[in-house]
């Protein structure tokens, strides 16, 4: 009988460790002994579990052992009919839900403020996106969840639809009301989906948003490297007990490496036996510093960490407050300006700076000392460098025009395009600010004035942008001969 105190995979690497075995098989840095920088990096104990796939330890691919024994301790943890342990980041998780449920000309409903996985899965199925615009705060600049009842327009009018996906959370902690979207779209013969790659913390304290097994969604993408301690490129993909287990393990090995890192295997081990055994008592820790750090913020003046007060019922219908997401533009910065200047000035790295917000990623790593120098350097900032009624861009959503499927876009005949000559072209590539990774443009989409303002004031207030062929990102591929 299995016990959430267990770590089968780590377990089973300090056994392997132990017995000393001699290496004929890759890794060829041999334990670390040919690449001696590399080891001295990273440490021996590390390369030495630096392994590839053998019987004592399992297939990733074809899990029998003790990757399987994991994979059950972790559905448990969840609440899930089965997990699939991810290696190639939650990206990977993404795209494996949404090619085990949609194949090319299907249809799938969801906000367009999806991260670029969820596109990128388009191009690679040739699903069609049906999107439900979100509203938008005018104050905040930041798009918010989707309202049950546009979600129900959606699916009335495209009753042919595959599935709906919801974001829980978003990038800046709004949550929709994902119960009433799993009973939509389930009423109607959908699958619900949940974009959970920062929602790992709602499956393991109180005062948190519904998670989406809870909430009885089909599948969910979860990123444990993100809230949940694991090391980077480690996530879960969960299942309801409406999917079929082998079927999704089939899509995921379709573009999963078979060469599974043991580190990011048992990373995820080891991490989800933390959370289950302390993460109640740890996330409860989080959002009290949380809290703390949104009132003194606040209490600087002119900035504005916005929380549960936003909830309306509807575009917002929860809020995840361990996502310290602070309003600058009262100061009289951007909030890409406010990041660069925390970085430069203060050695505070902080998630990501958009146009008018910032946020700070809170979770079980930090402590009340590294909040206290992240207000203080806040307030520093806002009197060194702050100029309230400086004139600045508001962000705002911009409905996009879908001209033909992400897909047919991506592999069609194009031409590139001056960035400032496009207006009126369709798109046939992405392009974003990262993080947060939300295309401006996504293959299929139609080019306005609107947008290629906006771009321009991302690239003039210091964004990074990512995306296109073009590095410099002074020219979009654009769709041949159209416009």
């Amino acid at each position: 009988m299995l016990s959430q105190k267990q770590a089968p995979i780590y377990e089973a690497l300090e056994e392997f460790r132990r017995m000393r075995i001699v290496p004929f098989d890759v890794p060829g840095h041999k334990r670390g002994r040919g690449n001696p920088e590399l080891a001295e990096l990273l440490g021996e104990k590390c390369v030495g579990m630096d392994v590839n796939s053998m019987k004592p330890l399992d297939n990733l691919c074809h899990p029998v052992s003790v990757i399987r024994d994991a994979e059950e301790l972790a559905a448990e943890a969840f609440g899930a009919s089965h997990a699939f342990l991810m290696v190639g980041g939650t990206t990977s998780a993404v795209q494996s839900m949404i090619l085990s449920v949609a194949k090319r000309g299907d249809k799938i409903i969801l906000p367009r403020n999806v991260h670029r996985s969820v596109m990128g899965a388009m191009v690679l199925c040739g699903a069609v996106p049906v999107y439900v615009n979100p509203e938008c705060d005018e104050r905040l600049g930041i798009a918010l969840g989707m309202r049950p009842e546009a979600v129900e327009k959606a699916i009335l009018e495209n009753p042919d639809a595959k599935a709906v996906l919801v974001n829980n959370p978003t990038y800046y902690g709004i949550c929709s009301d994902l119960r009433k979207m799993v009973r939509l779209a389930h009423s109607h013969g959908m699958l619900c989906l949940a974009d959970e790659a920062h929602g790992t913390h709602f499956y393991f304290g109180e005062g948190f948003p519904v998670a989406a097994m809870a909430a009885g969604a089909d599948m969910a993408a979860v990123s444990m490297h993100k809230s949940g301690g694991s090391l980077t490129q480690s996530s879960f993909l969960l299942i309801g007990p409406a999917i079929q287990e082998g079927h999704v393990r089939q899509i995921i090995n379709l573009t999963q490496t078979t060469s599974g890192s043991y580190l990011l295997l048992s990373s995820l081990d080891i991490s989800r036996r933390n959370l289950a055994l302390r993460g109640k008592e740890a996330f409860a820790q989080v959002i009290q510093l949380a809290e703390y750090a949104r009132s003194e913020i606040n209490a600087i003046g002119d900035y504005y960490a916005y929380g549960r007060e936003l909830i309306n019922g509807g575009s917002i219908f929860d809020f995840d407050v361990t996502k310290l997401s602070v309003n600058t533009l009262d100061v009289g910065l951007a909030g890409i300006e406010v990041y660069d200047l925390l970085r430069d000035e203060y050695d505070i790295q902080i998630e990501f700076g958009d146009f008018g917000n910032i946020l700070a990623y809170l979770s079980i790593g930090d402590r009340p000392r590294e909040v206290e120098r992240l207000v203080s350097a806040l307030s520093e900032v806002r009197r060194r460098f702050g100029s309230p009624g400086r004139e600045l861009l508001r962000q705002e959503y911009i409905e996009p025009e879908v001209a033909v499927s992400p897909q047919e876009a991506f592999y069609a005949e194009k031409e590139s395009l001056p960035l400032e000559k496009t207006a009126g072209r369709v798109c046939c590539e992405f392009l974003m600010c990262y993080p947060p990774g939300i295309p401006i443009l996504a293959p299929g989409e139609r080019i306005t004035k609107s947008i290629l303002a906006s771009v321009e004031y991302a690239r003039e207030k210091g964004c990074l942008m990512t995306g296109p062929e073009d590095a410099r990102i002074q020219r979009l591929n654009v769709l041949k001969g159209e416009g």
